[in-house]
């Protein structure tokens, strides 16, 4: 079954919060995804991702059969790293290892490729989530390097996995 990825929007929430709501989901992302997740923090996620926009930063809603089953997004970094943006995701349990995060990755890279001048695009992954790292090598991210102990996680010091993606056709600033 073939997914597609939307900006989230209200009435979004109690989908979110179904499969957010997963300490499994939490452990494997940053200490700021709250956990509990409640009606609440879906809330004032959506609000955030919708006056995020403008600012650089892309959040899509993973839909199946019209239902949020998870979220893609992207972080514009700034300065002198202004056409890089950070990438994450994560997924409702249930539908873990049926390909759906691949393919909103990829929905996610070519939007963002054919939509802004980004030209690289990054994700540091933690050392003991491997799916995760099936994930970008699959939506064609190279890994580029790992940091070790980079990570406090789950009360230890984690190894971080850093993957690349390039725009295929660099854009040059005028």
């Amino acid at each position: 079954m073939a997914i597609r990825i939307r900006p989230f929007r209200s009435g979004d929430e109690d989908d979110l919060v179904l499969h957010a709501n997963n300490p499994r989901i939490a452990a494997t992302l940053r200490d700021s995804f709250p956990y509990p997740y409640t009606l609440q923090d879906a809330g004032q996620w959506i609000g955030r991702c919708q006056s995020d926009e403008p600012n650089g930063t892309v959040q899509r809603a993973i839909i199946l059969n019209d239902r949020v089953i998870g979220g893609v997004g992207a972080l514009r970094a700034s300065d002198v790293y202004r056409y890089n943006a950070e990438v994450g995701y994560w997924l409702g349990e249930e539908y873990w290892g049926r390909g759906y995060t691949t393919q909103a990755l990829h929905q996610l890279v070519d939007w963002l490729f054919a939509h802004t001048d980004l030209n690289r695009l990054y994700a540091g992954v933690f050392s003991f989530n491997e799916p995760s790292m099936r994930v970008l090598s699959k939506a064609g991210f190279q890994l580029e390097a790992i940091h070790q102990d980079a990570i406090y996680k789950n009360g230890q010091f984690w190894a971080e996995h850093y993957f690349v993606k390039f725009r295929p056709q660099k854009y040059v600033p005028r």
